[in-house]
């Protein structure tokens, strides 16, 4: 196993004043599961440093927030000056809040946002008029990616706002043929007044785990797959499931896709971090469409 290698899944990476923060799923064994969420620096994306958190090297840990397992999937934004960490732990989805990203983010109540079914993989998507989004995906006949109107203080949604955007249905979204189609991950973008959701489908475990995504004219759908599905997989990379990530904005202002791959051909775990620029190209036809360039793809190392 390389020492240098960051073994996180799920990973996101927040820009902060010169800084990237890398944050997710935690992976590498030495680091133990279950104790909260790793964080990474670096002020230029190629070397990293780390685990910075406040606790231990984590940014929020065990104890200090709501869960006890399964801490997946964290996404860090600034918000009415404070840092917030929307994540999973015990399948469902719970806020924390920091007053720098390194933390210790700390939910004092302990408590999830509330829903009847379980719940995870939370995005949240601020619109340009104010009204904020959660994103997240329920497990409900499958991984099915939803839509909510979040409340002011962000821990709860307007229900009567929840809708359905997008399940598995397609032949790359599940190549196994189960009866539990996989779409999760999801992250969004405005581009152009479009609303543009990447996800990743199939089981991660899968080596044909892969991101694609789907475009529309309002947060709350319907949404439209593109027909260039899937943009990141393991026919482009060269490695096995490649997927759940999130998109940033660089200090030179490109886009970049911070994601996972599986460990190896034999083996899933631990995932690697990776990431890879992300564009739009340009489409008078229709709506302009993601692609990646696989030149720019690497896995990320700390010192």
């Amino acid at each position: 196993m390389d020492s240098s290698q960051i073994y996180l899944a799920d990973p996101t990476i927040f820009y902060y004043d010169d800084t990237y923060y890398l944050y997710g799923t935690t992976g590498d064994p030495k680091m133990g599961k279950d104790k909260g969420f790793l964080v990474y620096t670096s002020k230029d994306l190629s070397e990293w440093s780390g685990p910075n958190g406040a606790k231990n090297g984590l940014a929020l840990q065990k104890g200090d927030a709501f869960g006890e397992i399964g801490f997946w999937a964290p996404q860090v934004f600034e918000y009415n000056d404070k840092f917030y960490m929307a994540y999973t732990a015990n399948e469902r989805i719970a806020m924390a809040t920091s007053n720098n990203p390194l933390g210790p983010f700390i939910n004092a109540t302990k408590e999830d946002l509330k829903a009847p079914v379980k719940q995870i993989d939370p995005f949240v998507f601020f619109d340009d008029d104010g009204k904020k989004y959660l994103y997240h995906v329920r497990l409900t006949k499958g991984n099915r990616i939803y839509v909510a109107e979040l409340q002011d203080d962000l821990l709860a949604i307007k229900p009567e706002t929840l809708r359905e955007c997008i399940v598995g249905e397609r032949e790359w979204e599940n190549t196994q043929n189960t009866d539990w189609p996989v779409t999760e991950g999801p992250t969004v973008l405005k581009y152009k007044g479009l609303y543009y959701l990447i996800y990743s489908a199939n089981d991660f475990r899968n080596p044909d785990y892969a991101v694609g995504y789907a475009v529309s004219d309002s947060p709350m759908g319907p949404w439209k797959k593109s027909d260039k599905n899937p943009i990141i997989h393991k026919g482009e990379l060269g490695e096995n499931g490649p997927g759940h990530g999130d998109v940033f904005t660089d200090a030179q202002g490109n886009l970049q896709y911070v994601l996972h791959t599986h460990f190896d051909d034999a083996m899933v775990q631990p995932r690697r971090t990776a990431m890879v620029n992300i564009q739009f190209v340009q489409d008078s036809s229709k709506s302009d469409y993601l692609k990646i360039n696989k030149n720019k793809f690497r896995f990320l190392k700390s010192q």
